[in-house]
This record gives structure tokens, sequence and C-alpha cells, in this order.
């Protein structure tokens, strides 16, 4: 990675995550492991960042990656990099770039990374969190800087951390406590957008001074410890995961795809006093948990739409004929060239799928350039069914 693209992206990328396998929703990635970090290296390392910024960062031949709507699912994610490869080939060839070569860990860690980018939020606004502070009333319990009342911990503790989990995971372990001392004092409890507890985070870990040694916590988490903690911390009594669990709160699952961190942290924050009160009846004590735990039960829920539905072979069947596929592959011997059979690939995962798709396009790209063949687009649903295809092959081998 260039050292400006490495110096832009070093705060969001301060974390071990692998996005491995952890049930049904996980079913198509038991045996490829994605790491993100690995990912933003692939980035750098295949010349990704020769043409792409990122959040501002980099280059601007291509459109900022950080900046354009988050890609779904795996497949949506993956369907963009094929439909958009004959531009992006064509321009490489302009500019004299080679076309990277992708491993199939590379191809998983790199989707990954890319899937992630906007995981994260803007910075807020400092000053307008220290407004929130004394409009929101924390002044009349907190201090910060020497300012602000007694009753609650001095919020200055908060500093060094520099990170939007660590203090949604303090107000979460504190808000019962919070709750019943503003009840007694007549204190009304705030409620905040997700913007303004971004302004507030901004204020209260602003990232000047601090020993930096030890964990960041910044996000996303392991999404394999975060699914454990969801039924230990007795979170599945309530919520359901994709249709799992209980049904008296919502789907988390749904709800976490659209949100962003800090949109998640304070909504956790403004439906707390009714998750306790539905806790009560149940003998359910609000968990307290750990910036990592935090960190990985919102990885968890973000992670449960990553694959989508799992695609079908039938279907992927009439993609590969409907999209012209079989114009040069033959099929168990029918249609194609038997030399290109599709039956003799052995792909285990549909990272590996991806990657293949890759490498062959560095040899089929040009050809829809020079108006010798349509390139076939897909939609995410259908490079799911087309990866179900070509995984199927090995599992009969």
């Amino acid at each position: 990675m260039t050292g400006t693209v490495r110096a832009g992206m070093a705060g969001a990328l301060l974390f071990a995550v692998v996005l491995a396998s952890s049930g049904p929703a996980w079913a198509q990635v038991s045996a490829q492991p994605q790491d993100p970090l690995a990912g933003s290296r692939v980035f750098g390392a295949k010349g990704c960042a020769k043409c792409h910024a990122v959040n501002g960062i980099g280059a601007r031949i291509g459109p900022d990656l950080g900046r354009i709507a988050r890609p779904r699912s795996f497949y949506d994610m993956a369907t963009a990099m094929w439909n958009h490869l004959p531009r992006m080939a064509d321009r490489m060839q302009q500019l004299g770039i080679a076309r990277p070569h992708l491993g199939v860990q590379e191809t998983a860690d790199l989707i990954g990374f890319l899937y992630t980018l906007n995981y994260f939020d803007a910075p807020g606004n400092v000053a307008a969190g220290r407004r929130l502070f004394t409009e929101k009333r924390c002044i009349v319990c907190h201090q910060v800087d020497g300012v602000g009342g007694v009753l609650g911990p001095n919020l200055d503790f908060l500093r060094p951390f520099r990170s939007p989990i660590y203090v949604a995971t303090a107000m979460w372990n504190h808000g019962p406590q919070m709750m019943d001392a503003m009840a007694a004092r007549g204190i009304p409890r705030p409620s905040f957008t997700g913007t303004e507890l971004r302004d507030l985070i901004a204020f209260l870990a602003p990232g000047t001074g601090g020993s930096t040694e030890g964990p960041i916590y910044v996000l996303p988490g392991r999404a394999d410890n975060g699914r454990r903690l969801f039924v230990e911390k007795r979170c599945a009594e309530c919520h359901s995961v994709g249709g799992r669990g209980g049904k008296v709160g919502p789907d988390l699952g749904e709800r976490a795809v659209r949100r962003s961190t800090i949109d998640f942290a304070a909504e956790m924050w403004n439906k707390a006093p009714r998750m306790l009160a539905e806790m009560k009846p149940r003998g359910i004590v609000a968990p307290q948990l750990r910036p990592e735990e935090m960190a990985d039960l919102i990885g968890y829920l973000h992670s449960v739409r990553y694959f989508a539905e799992p695609g079908s072979v039938q279907r992927g069947r009439a993609v590969a004929t409907n999209k012209g596929c079989l114009t040069c592959h033959a099929l168990a011997g029918e249609r194609g060239k038997p030399a290109s059979d599709l039956t003799r690939l052995r792909l285990a995962t549909p990272a590996a799928v991806v990657a293949a798709l890759w490498n062959h396009a560095l040899v089929t790209a040009p050809a829809p350039v020079e108006g010798k063949l349509a390139w076939p687009e897909l939609r995410g649903e259908e490079m799911a069914d087309l990866a179900a295809l070509l995984t199927s092959f090995e599992r009969v081998r």
C-alpha cells in the first residue's frame, strides 16, 4: 500500500478481524476465513490504490471506495468487481498498469476489506459534542476537564481509548445506574441520534493524549465470538438474528446491516429502558460487556447478511446458460469446448470462485472492449447461484 493510503487508513485498520464460520448464516464460508486487515495489504500490493481512493486518500481515477454505498453481501461485492472489470481493464491498459492475479485467500481478504470500508463513522464535531454534553445534561453528573458534577464517574478516563465502541460499552454498562440516578433527581433521560452520539464521542474521546499501548477497539469484531456471546449474554431470548431467536424485540440482523457502528450504539442507548423492563420479568440481568465483546457482538450482527441467502445449483446452471458462459465452456460435456468443461473445476469456496472469475477475466476482459463479445453483467443473487454451481463440482469429486 502506498504511504499516503496507509497513513490515511491507519486508524480504521487497527483491528484483528476474521469473518469466519459461525452457523447457518455462514454455511458458505466454513473453509474461508477473511481478514480485512490482510485485505488492506492486498489492496495496496495489487495496485488498487493506483486508481482508487479510500475516504479521500489516494488516487481519483476510479470511484472513492470508502464513499460509495456499501454492498449488502459478499456476492454484491464480488458482482461489483466483475461488472466493472471491462472498464477497469480498459483504463488499466491505457495507464500501462498490469492487471493483478489474485489468490483465493487474497480474494477473500480483499472483499472483506472492501466490505468493511464504510463500516466506520466519519469523525464527529468536538464543538457540537461539547454543547451536547451540557444540553443533554450529562454535565450534571459527570466531569470532563474538571467541569461538571461528581455524582457519576469522571469521563476523562475515556480519552485514551479513542474508540466509539469503548464509549458505547461504558454507556451500556452504566446505563441502569444512570437511569436510576436520573430518575431520583428528576433529570429526563436523554436520547441520541447517531449524529449526536458521534459528536458527543468526539468530545469525550478525541484521541488527544493518554497511552496508545494496548488494543484499540475500533471494529469490526470477530463474528464467531459475537455469535457465541449473543447466546451467552441471553440476547437471543428476546431478539432474533436472521429469523432465529426470540420475538420480544426486533430482528437485529435486519437492523444492523443498515446502521453504522454509532447508529447502532445510539439505538442501544435509546432502547435500554424498554429492554431493561422486558428483561426484569424474565429474570434476565442486564449483561456487562467488555469493549472487545461489544465489538464482537456488533461484528456478528453486521455479518449475518454478508453471505445473504445461499445460491442454487439449478439456478446456477440457468445463469451459466443465459449469460453466455456455455458459448465457450462445456458443462458435463454439453455445449462449449470440452477442454474448458466447468465440471473439471475444483473450487471449494465462494472466494475461490471469485478469484477464478477474476483471473479468467484477465484474458477475456479485452474482448468486450474490442466489440467481440458482450460482457455478461450479473446481479448479486446470480453470482450466488453461479458460485453454488461451480463449488458443487468440488463436493462430488
